[in-house]
């Protein structure tokens, strides 16, 4: 089996577990901020967007793409304002 094929099946895979978690609807933009923001959430019991702005998922992630995407994961329940902090910072929320 080829490197690309092997990839195709990775990718494949990868999308029947981003519909089986109601990931399927978000822009590519969303869903890596959303997975970076998971990330940090665990190791760190929250995120802000310093860090976020920070994680290799993000990293090709232009700014105004950024705000957009994080405004549109808030706007859909994906992300949450933290309440006992202040601004830029998020709790995760599972998705529905």
């Amino acid at each position: 089996m080829s490197d690309i094929s092997k990839l195709t099946e990775l990718r494949k895979l990868m999308l029947d577990m981003e519909r089986s978690v109601g990931l399927q609807d978000l822009s590519s933009a969303e869903r890596d901020i959303y997975y970076a923001a998971t990330e940090l959430s665990e190791a760190h019991g929250g995120v802000t967007t310093t860090y976020l702005l920070k994680h290799m998922l993000v990293a090709d992630v232009s700014r105004p793409t950024f705000f957009r995407a994080l405004k549109s994961l808030v706007g859909k329940g994906y992300l949450a304002p933290s309440e006992n902090s202040g601004r830029g910072q998020y709790t995760v929320k599972t998705p529905k």
